[in-house]
């Protein structure tokens, strides 16, 4: 009587202990399940690839021996994914890898494609991870609604995708008058490029000076508007954007620390200039403009063209009451300085935000 009340007990905690086993069994071999978004802006393509910190930190022990760890890192970017597109196998123009805030690790890539058409995605990382892994490959468009999903895996690498261009994009600005207007309106809204010309010209002290500053800065990036606008040089926003920050307080420290009327800058705002035509080109990227090598000149000489006139509305304002307060020496003692550790705040606050928050 006592053991037959006993043995469904027994019986039911041995079926606890059993599905306890399984589940940990089945834990203990999760095989784990990674993330990739890809995302066309214009004439680049961003790719954000996702994986949990254990499985990155086994790869990279196992690796460690034959390098150091900042360069497995780096070459597992590379690995973490392979893109073709019309046949051409594209390459990564930047490169990142982070620690996000739920303990996994990121890997962020850039790369220069044709605004639309077939990809070729293959993911050459699943083969050193866990038996089973698998990763959810999903293409989004600059609004961040999925388009396309699909799930690879080790027997299963890579996967067929159809890129559609981005809506109102390059479709939306095509004569002539819609790319000066854009260059028009970039160089109005581009609150860093116009500080760091405000920080050239209040020190300037002449009409003359103040205009062979604005020529050269014109001169030069429009030379590499051009030259990156036709794939000759390429350099990722993650390198331009702080370098313009840079710029701006390169100028505007030297502003204070400079005595006496500015001298030799022309060949300084040459050499910022051409970083901050880079920056510009991103524009016409982001529109397709260069992605297929068809279609460049109007959209290129149009956008220079109205980023030029923007110049030239804001000299014609802006020269008129700097050439009449430079001639108060309180100007020049008093609010050249405050101007130009405002500038400085700016470009700084801009530089941390560029590199850090990206």
């Amino acid at each position: 009587m006592h053991t037959s009340f006993l043995r469904p007990i027994k019986m039911l905690w041995l079926t606890v202990l059993l599905c306890t086993g399984l589940i940990d069994a089945a834990c203990a071999h999760d095989p784990g399940l990674s993330t990739l978004t890809l995302k066309l802006h214009g004439a680049q393509l961003e790719a954000s690839a996702t994986f949990a910190r254990k499985e990155i930190e086994t790869l990279v022990a196992s690796q460690r021996n034959a390098a150091s760890g900042d360069h497995v890192l780096t070459q597992l970017a590379l690995d973490t994914l392979a893109i073709e597109q019309h046949g051409r196998v594209l390459k990564a123009i930047d490169r990142r890898a982070r620690l996000d805030g739920q303990n996994n690790v990121e890997f962020r890539l850039t790369f220069s494609a044709d605004s639309a058409g077939k990809l070729t995605v293959r993911s050459p990382l699943i083969g050193s991870l866990a038996p089973g892994h698998r990763q959810l490959v999903s293409v989004m468009d600059v609004k961040g609604n999925v388009i396309e999903e699909r799930l690879l895996s080790a027997g299963t690498d890579h996967a067929e995708l159809e890129m559609r261009p981005t809506p109102g994009a390059a479709g939306s600005v095509t004569s002539f008058g819609g790319f000066l207007a854009l260059g028009v309106e970039h160089i109005l809204t581009g609150y860093d490029h116009l500080l760091f010309l405000f920080s050239l010209l209040i020190v300037a002290r002449s009409l003359v000076a103040s205009l062979k500053l604005i020529t050269c800065f014109t001169l030069a990036h429009s030379i590499t508007l051009a030259l990156a606008t036709f794939n000759v040089v390429q350099l990722p926003g993650s390198i331009v954007e702080p370098l313009i920050a840079a710029s701006i307080i390169y100028v505007s420290v030297e502003n204070l620390l400079r005595r006496g009327p500015a001298r030799g800058r022309l060949l300084l705002t040459f050499a910022f200039g051409l970083v901050h035509g880079l920056g510009f080109a991103s524009v016409l990227r982001e529109l397709g403009i260069g992605a297929s090598g068809a279609g460049i000149v109007m959209p290129l000489l149009s956008f220079n063209l109205g980023v030029e006139l923007g110049q030239i509305l804001i000299a014609a304002v802006l020269l008129p009451l700097l050439c009449k307060a430079e001639r108060r020496p309180v100007f020049v003692r008093r609010w050249v300085p405050v101007c130009s550790i405002l500038v400085t705040l700016a470009g700084s606050y801009w530089l941390i935000q560029r590199i850090w928050f990206h």
